[in-house]
């Protein structure tokens, strides 16, 4: 043992001088022997990992692809190009006598050091698993979410018409066109006098209360009925701008109900399926098991595990109802490759369980770790990853979760909130025209409030500023009454 770690140490610090002083030496053999590395097969999103096995040896591969393969051989070259290190390995794949995966993933990882070196593939870093491996610096981001099935459809009966605008909005419209049928009629009230005298004693006049409903629709489908005075007509006009915002609402609203596909989603949170004890399932393999049950609490009976990503769509096709599962929990690399070929029917929902993503294992302790976790923290901020993510998941495979992250449900109908602004504007250009229309209303007050200041206001001030024009006035009284007095 203090042999090799002399070896490990010697190997260590002769990278650190090549590094240091870009010392032009021969590749110094990283690990001091061939690695040898187990990869996990796949039966399905082999977009991570591909191997062909060799039809006589099952541990022999053919040929070896995929994006984590393609990441490790982008860090193997990081390091013999940058680093001066050479790593020699082979590849052995993790199956049994019938040349499918002998195990789980867990099960592969226990492998390390009794008989892999390292294990390369879509493994992800998760907290139990780093008592008995180490891992590198994660090389794709992940997570847990949950792939529940949509239903399309449009929903369409005899009462749509009304769902563009809510009930209180409804109600508003109606309060509001009675108030504008009230102002006016009380400002026409005169002028619908003179017309009613000058018309035949036998034309019938219309009643106040039709008058109400009347006045507003009235002047708004027939407008070449003007009214007779200023103000109305202004009022009319405020009225008529906001029955155009309120009709352009409307009809943009009904046109969205009426074509917009309504995607209608079976469950959306956990908790409803944990109450409804509905089946979910989890890709086979995955430490999801262990986090439906454990942490989320679900009941084990209602797992299922599926191998496939058809398997997947048919469960969740059948849906909860046929005996099968209401929704599937997986990881997202693994969910956004299945919603990239079957995305149409089916969207993430829920919270995201994050995890620390995809990274290689090596054994407790090893300095490969090391060396490994700076080559990817290159490789994954260089040009490089960008060209491997594009092999496999196409330019826009960042823009998956939020393409069909979004829940597009029901188009809301729109509320009094909504249209507060114009409502008060309207509100306050009426009261306005009203108060400037009946202007002999306020204009008498006014009027008996200067004269009654002229009377008594300015008569005590002028009383004030000249005494001297009552003083003799009272003198004179005063004298003439003495000399009466005299007499």
């Amino acid at each position: 043992m203090t042999k090799s770690y002399c070896c490990v140490f010697l190997f260590s610090s002769l990278s650190f001088l090549v590094t240091l002083f870009g010392v032009g030496a021969t590749p110094i053999l990283l690990g001091g022997k061939t690695l040898k590395i187990g990869i996990p097969i796949k039966t399905d999103f082999k977009e991570f990992v591909d191997v062909k096995l060799n039809s006589t040896n099952q541990a022999i591969q053919n040929q070896v692809s995929g994006y984590s393969i393609d990441v490790f051989f982008a860090v193997i070259s990081y390091l013999e190009r940058h680093l001066a290190l050479n790593v020699s390995y082979e590849f052995e794949a993790f199956v049994n006598t019938e040349g499918n995966i002998a195990g789980t993933y867990n099960d592969l990882l226990h492998q390390i050091p009794e008989k892999y070196d390292a294990v390369v593939g879509d493994v992800t870093i998760v907290a139990n698993r780093s008592t008995y491996v180490d891992f590198t610096l994660p090389y794709f981001e992940s997570g847990v979410k949950m792939l529940i099935q949509v239903r399309h459809r449009r929903h369409l009966d005899m009462w749509n018409f009304l769902q563009p605008f809510n009930w209180d909005l409804w109600l508003s419209i109606f309060a509001f066109c009675v108030f504008i049928g009230l102002v006016l009629l009380f400002m026409e009230r005169n002028a619908n006098k003179e017309a009613g005298m000058n018309d035949s004693p036998s034309r019938k006049q219309p009643s106040t209360r039709s008058s109400i409903l009347w006045l507003p629709v009235a002047r708004t489908v027939l407008p070449e009925k003007s009214v007779a005075k200023k103000c109305s007509r202004f009022v009319l006009l405020v009225w008529l701008g906001l029955a155009f915002v309120l009709m352009q609402s409307y009809t943009a609203n009904l046109s969205t109900i009426l074509t917009v596909d309504q995607l209608k989603p079976y469950y959306l949170t956990i908790e409803s399926l944990i109450r409804d004890r509905a089946n979910v399932g989890y890709r086979h393999g995955s430490f999801i098991g262990d986090l439906l049950r454990d942490h989320l609490h679900f009941d084990e009976s209602t797992l299922k595990n599926y191998s496939k990503m058809e398997n997947y769509r048919n469960a969740l096709s059948k849906g909860t109802q046929n005996g099968v599962i209401a929704a599937m929990f997986d990881e997202l690399p693994y969910i956004k490759v299945f919603l990239k070929r079957y995305g149409s029917k089916y969207m993430m929902a829920g919270p995201t369980y994050p995890n620390h993503g995809f990274g290689f294992a090596f054994p407790l302790g090893s300095n490969l770790t090391s060396y490994f976790s700076r080559a990817i923290l290159n490789v994954t901020e260089s040009p490089t990853m960008n060209r491997i993510e594009e092999k496999y998941f196409g330019d826009n495979h960042d823009d998956l979760q939020d393409q069909f992250n979004q829940i597009s449900s029901e188009t809301p109908s729109l509320t009094v909130q909504s249209f507060t602004g114009p409502f008060i504007i309207t509100g306050s250009l009426v009261l306005l025209a009203l108060l400037v229309s009946e202007s002999h209303i306020w204009k008498r007050p006014v009027m008996l409030a200067k004269t009654f200041s002229k009377k008594y206001l300015f008569y005590k001030s002028d009383k004030k500023a000249n005494p001297s024009e009552d003083g003799p006035a009272i003198g004179g009284d005063a004298g003439s009454t003495n000399q009466g007095n005299n007499y």
